[in-house]
């Protein structure tokens, strides 16, 4: 998608939030690439390579040449606009005017940004090759899919683009028949940034006697770093999300905030049995094992189902 997205990765101890480089950078083995279909802003990138050069990410990324670019002209429209920024509540950083100029063939492109050229390559080239090669290749989508241009149900209150698998493969360049599995990534309770209908939303009474205060400071936007609203988990939505997308696994993410007694668990025996029968009720909801539940910040807080 682009820059207008987040994701803090917590790695010993030490918080990353990024907006472009993907999540898997910690595993260094791994090469890192941003496809095509995903918008870049050049200094948002070369800021997050050079603060994770401790884990080499320049040396392993590659950035698709033909990648639209975010200009400056693009966050500047898109704070202009009151119907983006007041009525839709955006997050300021151009992708909706970008997207357009894509759309309207006019946008510029990663190789006509001088600064990217260290870092530029074909990634459906790589990517499809390295799927023949019988090597594990993890595609990271962004946004959450109730946003999706297409298929969110709270329209004009999404994104700019698709959010689902499908879009996911199609922006990095690999076919539907090269896709094994889809996880679809759900927290243990909902969460949104912005305006729009929110059906499962919590008052914050309701959330502080839910979740404790302390959630307040935590579940904030990575990219603006507003608070975001926070409800009871969606299980209409979860399998809508898990239908759409033609999921496989369902991998459940902060069930630790929602049982505090689950925390750093790392076996299915560690979780408190309240922990246990809410997992049991989401896969009877959306009708998808769930494989991977995260119990804590750091990347071996895990139970593993697979």
């Amino acid at each position: 998608m682009g820059p207008n997205a987040g994701h803090t990765v917590r790695v010993n101890g030490e918080e990353y939030g990024l907006r472009q480089v993907p999540c898997g950078f910690p595993y260094e083995d791994a090469e890192l690439a941003i496809g095509p279909g995903v918008l870049v802003n050049p200094e948002v990138l070369l800021d997050e390579v050079e603060r994770l050069s401790r884990f080499r990410v320049g040396e392993r990324l590659t950035v698709d040449e033909r990648c639209a670019i975010i200009e400056r002209k693009h966050i500047e429209a898109e704070r202009r606009s009151r119907h983006l920024s007041d009525e839709i509540d955006t997050t300021g950083t151009g992708c909706g005017p970008a997207n357009a100029d894509r759309a309207l063939r006019k946008a510029k492109l990663a190789r006509d940004v001088e600064e990217l050229e260290e870092f530029l390559g074909d990634v459906p080239c790589l990517v499809n090759g390295s799927v023949n090669e019988g090597e594990d290749v993890l595609v990271e989508g962004t946004q959450g899919f109730g946003l999706s241009l297409y298929h969110g149900i709270d329209y004009p209150y999404v994104t700019s683009k698709d959010t689902t698998a499908s879009a996911f493969a199609s922006d990095v360049g690999i076919g539907p028949t090269r896709v094994d599995e889809v996880y679809v990534v759900f927290k243990a309770y909902a969460t949104r940034v912005g305006e729009g209908p929110f059906p499962t939303e919590l008052s914050r009474e309701e959330v502080i006697e839910r979740f404790g205060e302390e959630i307040l400071e935590v579940e904030r936007g990575t990219v603006t770093g507003r608070p975001r609203r926070i409800g009871e988990f969606d299980f209409k939505m979860a399998k809508r999300a898990c239908v759409i997308n033609g999921a496989t696994q369902v991998v459940l993410t902060c069930i630790d905030r929602r049982f505090p007694d689950a925390a750093e668990a790392e076996t299915w025996g560690e979780l408190p049995g309240e922990a246990k029968r809410f997992v049991e009720k989401v896969e009877e909801a959306v009708g998808v094992p769930v494989t991977l539940i995260s119990t804590g910040p750091e990347l071996d807080h895990m139970v593993d189902l697979r």
